[in-house]
């Protein structure tokens, strides 16, 4: 009886969809690129779970696991969607990478996956895989977790080099489990490796190009990544985020023309599709280079945009970083202090946001005069800091500790502690370039560097200054504060 089912069931819905596919016949064709990932399911389903596929690599979650979902009610013998929708709960490169809250929902969907049993040992490693990830949640760290799903990923993909979709999903595991302590990019080096001959001979596919531009998203790396990111916006330009991603690669290069355009499409495409994180994503990106490119009045316009939109979710990482980010980096890149002071952190937001805010506080405090008051604010950045250490989260806390040195600095040197505030401020830019940036931002919202070029010219060391933006310039080129600091140490270096 099972068996006559299944043969019957792509008779009862070809009518139905044919019917659907003509209804919405007028609509602009979707461009999602193209995948190919064979699964023992039944032949009806096999284009939706590749387009399912397609949306998972263009990191459309909540499209794609409406997708799997199809395809598990279509064909409830398919464990692959059930693996399908798993993965959508699993994002590898956001922050965090799982949402405690989907937990649950991701195990019984695995778990699921795996009663029903695949129906070829390929489809059973890409589910034993995962299952990994969601093991012993309570018990085992994450970072072990997540190691675990890369190794069985390795291995799945040295058994069959011809398996695009394993390589393709090992490489990425790579860059997930890439740490941002690590400046020699050895992970990001070797998935670039596994990537750049599949984007050649598949050049349609979304995956591809997408992690390159991750693989190559650091100031190493990133003119290998300007292909990729000419490609992927033209593979899957029915993605938000494919619009988004080449601004990854521009951001990194200076290239500011080029990230607004991008960002522009982008935020567009996420408003049309209801999709908040990826429209204040591109939001916080365009206003990045509107500030880079001397457009303030744009940001400005953008920043107005951001106060009309409708009560945001902070407590999700992604739109807590960007609605906060956006005002302060518009506040401090433009040297706007008493705005700065004024910002009030949203305690609601996830800790290293909070930070961010208090940072801007304690900076405007002591920038515009107030050392003892931005003392209240040091103290706050050093309990986050505490709290982030305690909880496991030490690349948050390392970032934590190094805003909390910039404005110790700053108000030591309001203080006429120069010694101490040089000190300070350096330390704080070797710990910052000695790590990674996440992708969630563009970068920090002042560089430590170019901080410490501005506090030495300053302290009258316009020659020393020069280097430092110089070395700023090699991290974040064409970054508009740090062109003006060179400029103005430049010139005052031949006066002396």
């Amino acid at each position: 009886m099972p068996d006559l089912w299944r043969i019957l069931l792509p008779l009862m819905i070809l009518v139905p969809f044919s019917s659907a596919q003509e209804t919405h016949s007028h609509r602009a064709p979707e461009k999602l690129g193209k995948v190919s990932f064979p699964i023992s399911c039944l032949p009806v389903v096999q284009d939706r779970f590749d387009r399912g596929v397609a949306l998972l690599h263009s990191f459309a979650y909540k499209a794609a696991e409406e997708v799997f979902q199809d395809v598990a009610e279509l064909d409830p013998r398919c464990a692959m969607a059930h693996w399908g929708v798993a993965m959508t709960y699993f994002h590898q490169l956001w922050d965090p990478p799982i949402e405690p809250a989907t937990i649950s929902t991701a195990q019984k969907e695995i778990q699921r996956a795996q009663q029903i049993r695949a129906g070829s040992e390929r489809e059973r490693e890409f589910i034993h895989a995962l299952s990994l990830l969601y093991q012993d949640v309570a018990t085992v760290p994450y970072r072990t977790r997540v190691m675990n799903y890369e190794q069985a990923m390795s291995n799945l993909a040295v058994e069959d080099r011809k398996d695009v979709e394993a390589q393709v999903f090992y490489a990425l595991a790579l860059l997930a489990n890439a740490t941002p302590a690590d400046r020699t990019h050895a992970k990001q080096k070797k998935a670039a490796d596994l990537l750049e001959p599949i984007a050649r001979a598949y050049p349609q596919h979304p995956g591809a190009p997408h992690y390159l531009i991750h693989a190559y998203d650091n100031a190493e790396l990133a003119p290998k990544g300007l292909p990729a990111a000419r490609a992927y916006s033209q593979i899957a330009p029915s993605a938000p985020h494919a619009l988004h991603m080449p601004s990854h690669i521009f951001t990194r290069l200076g290239l500011w023309e080029d990230s607004i355009n991008s960002n522009l499409a982008a935020r567009e495409a996420a408003h049309r599709q209801g999709d908040t994180g990826e429209e204040l994503h591109a939001m916080d990106y365009l206003v990045y280079a509107y500030l880079q490119s001397g457009r303030d009045n744009d940001a400005a316009l953008v920043l107005q945009q951001l106060k009309n939109m409708p009560k945001l979710d902070v407590s999700e990482f992604k739109i807590a970083y960007a609605s906060v980010a956006m005002p302060i980096r518009y506040a401090v890149e433009r040297g706007q202090w008493g705005d700065a002071a004024g910002i009030i952190p949203a305690e609601e937001a996830p800790l290293p946001v909070v930070a961010i805010a208090v940072w801007a506080r304690g900076q405007g405090l002591a920038r515009g005069g107030d050392a003892a008051e931005a003392r209240t604010e040091i103290d706050r950045l050093w309990q986050l800091e505490e709290q982030l250490r305690t909880s496991g989260d030490d690349y948050w806390a390392t970032q934590v500790g190094i805003l909390r040195r910039e404005v110790m600095a700053w108000s030591a040197q309001a203080n006429g502690k120069t010694d101490e505030a040089a000190a300070l401020m350096r330390a704080s830019a070797d710990d910052e370039d000695a790590m990674e940036k996440l992708p969630v931002t563009p970068g920090p919202i002042v560089p430590a560097r170019e901080q410490l070029g501005f506090l030495l010219l300053e302290q009258k060391h316009p020659r020393t200054a020069l280097k430092e933006f110089e070395t700023a310039l090699v991290n974040a080129p064409g970054r508009r504060g740090a062109l003006q600091g060179a400029a103005q140490a430049a010139e005052l270096s031949h006066k002396n």
